[in-house]
């Protein structure tokens, strides 16, 4: 599941004299003791938790790399994918008769030789200013008007909305505010959205991000090349300097409102082809029915995840720690642990490697991305041999496409969405997996919207949109839970309008959704190991993923059956649009 937040490593010295860290239930230890390897076996027509053991240690092993967008993990894992299909006799419908469909990324980069100069000055990227995005959609900033908003969330003092409509504006903070994890920074969301008809948000700042922080954001990240998203402001934290210089005095004695120079620059961006393609993987199986056959029920999932932390940690001390105090994994900042905490993480981890003879403590580096989303991934594999095998086809065609990228932004499933490979208004419904080998009642699998945690059970699924376009659709997916004997434990918290973790605009359903495709997206939903070192193929849930994965196909069935395509009752949205949960 897409998570744009920044990953940052997690050491044990993060420790601060501070109120003891909530935490959930003591989880069961025993699970860092589980192998690590697991024999591979023929996998069979049958949906079965040897094969989804068989295909998930592969696709999840260390040597994938983390399978990045543009990373030659990646291009071994989409490689994996179309053998397979191959194999299984399934029809390419990729570019030019292949099971690849190339998605135009690039990496965008700073252009570190061409600076803001302010007044003057000139200042260096990454020590005076550090520019949040790779500049796709962002408003330019050069020659435009700068005024100053206030402090962030102190709403006595900031400038009302729509004031800063068409300015760059200038906010200062308060040391309470966390965002992204990062004390005395506002939370880049909510003040986007209240300054959204702003050219640009300059948080000043720059002396809170830290040095690992600068360094996650220097790296070039990927991007489509000449894309054009709905127009944002530029958001760039600044030094004291800085502000001074667009201001012309210091932000602490001016009033919002308060008039700086002309802003006279702005961050620049150079575009390089990334190092190896960036690859949708997409098979058909045809359907029965000579005329239903030219209808599709797409099912998908995401090929990639986060790749390699460029420092290496000791496994069972991420793992404590996380399903300790940061039970939803990159959905939660980072911890921080008083003495009290850290005194408990290290009596624990001297009890786990004893048991483990040190095996625990192996360090790490590996986002391997087992459920995020290689149980998804493989859990569409699973299906499309167990059509392919069937004497028996549905009616209309199955198509399958694994997309890339959904890390990075669902590249892949824009890119597909908008060159689809298929005629698009033939696609009747798609059926995103994203997340669904965990979800027992150890994990935190969300909250609700008004903030109380979640926890999974045996049964549990979480549904997503199911009814955002199609009340049909919704209907069908409860009837197949119960008619099948299924008896999923069907969880629409997080589908909520309006709530905070936004899932339904998280992953590759929503591209197909603003089409006015009907999507149900389903997942087992967050844990601690998520966009963590710690996700494993050795602590998936597999009879809980079967249990799944059998649902799943049985909706596609369903669907690809009916006389008539579900029926769209719901406001189709704005395909150039932003999505809106």
């Amino acid at each position: 599941m897409n998570n744009r937040t920044l990953r940052l490593a997690l050491g044990l010295a993060a420790i601060v004299p501070a109120a003891a860290a909530h935490a959930q239930a003591s989880p069961d230890w025993s699970l860092l003791e589980r192998s690590r390897t697991n024999t591979p076996k023929p996998t069979s027509t049958a949906i079965t938790v040897e094969d989804l053991k068989t295909r998930l240690f592969l696709f999840a092993d260390d040597s994938m790399r983390g399978r990045m967008l543009g990373d030659r993990g990646n291009v071994m894992g989409t490689s994996y994918i179309a053998a397979e299909l191959k194999r299984l006799g399934i029809e390419p419908a990729g570019d030019n008769g292949t099971y690849f469909q190339l998605v135009p990324v690039v990496d965008r980069a700073l252009d570190e030789s061409k600076p803001i100069s302010l007044g003057g000055q000139t200042f260096v990227p990454w020590k005076d200013y550090l520019p949040r995005d790779n500049g796709a959609g962002e408003r330019s900033t050069d020659g435009v008007s700068v005024v100053y908003g206030g402090i962030w969330g102190d709403a006595a003092t900031m400038l009302p909305r729509g004031q800063a409509d068409g300015k760059v504006v200038i906010l200062t903070t308060t040391p309470d505010e966390t965002g992204a994890g990062l004390p005395g920074l506002p939370n880049r969301q909510l003040a986007t959205a209240y300054f959204h008809g702003s050219n640009g948000i300059l948080i000043v700042g720059m002396a809170n991000v830290p040095k690992e922080a600068i360094e996650v954001y220097r790296q070039p990240t990927g991007g489509m090349k000449d894309e054009s998203p709905p127009a944002m402001p530029a958001y760039i934290y600044i030094s004291d300097a800085m502000a001074r210089a667009s201001l012309g005095a210091d932000p602490a004695t001016l009033s919002p409102g308060a008039v700086g120079k002309p802003f006279a620059g702005r961050a620049v961006w150079k575009e390089t082809p990334i190092a190896n393609p960036a690859r949708n993987v997409i098979g058909i199986i045809r359907g029965s029915d000579p005329v239903l056959k030219n209808e599709y029920v797409a099912i998908g999932a995401h090929n990639d995840h986060v790749g390699i932390d460029p420092t290496p940690l000791p496994h069972d001390s991420v793992y404590v720690v996380n399903h300790l105090y940061r039970v939803q994994g990159a959905d939660d900042a980072p911890p921080r642990l008083n003495t009290a905490d850290a005194e408990r993480v290290n009596t624990l981890l001297a009890e786990i490697r004893k048991k483990t003879n040190g095996a625990s403590a192996r360090m790490d580096s590996v986002y391997n991305g087992a459920d995020d989303d290689g149980s998804g991934s493989m859990g569409v594999l699973e299906m499309a041999e167990y059509f392919a095998g069937q004497r028996t086809r549905p009616k209309r065609s199955l198509l399958f496409v694994w997309h890339v990228g959904e890390e990075e932004g669902l590249y892949g499933s824009q890119w597909f969405t908008d060159h689809p490979t298929v005629p698009r208004d033939a696609i009747v419904t798609q059926l995103n997996m994203d997340m669904i080998g965990r979800g027992d009642a150890s994990d935190v699998t969300g909250v609700t919207k008004d903030g109380a945690k979640i926890h999974g059970s045996p049964n549990y699924l979480q549904l997503i949109g199911s009814r955002r376009l199609s009340t049909e659709l919704g209907d069908l997916v409860e009837k197949v839970n119960k008619d099948k004997s299924h008896n999923m434990t069907l969880d629409y918290s997080l589908d909520a309008n309006g709530h905070p973790q936004n899932i339904y605009c998280r992953s590759d359903h929503y591209e197909y959704a603003r089409y006015g495709i009907p999507v149900t997206f389903f997942t087992t939903g967050g844990h601690a190991d998520y966009h963590q070192l710690t996700d494993e193929p050795q602590y998936i849930d597999y009879p809980h993923m079967l249990r799944v994965v059998s649902f799943i196909k049985d909706v596609a069935a369903a669907v690809a059956d009916l006389p008539r395509r579900p029926v769209v009752d719901k406001p189709k949205p704005d395909p150039k649009g932003a999505c809106q949960q």
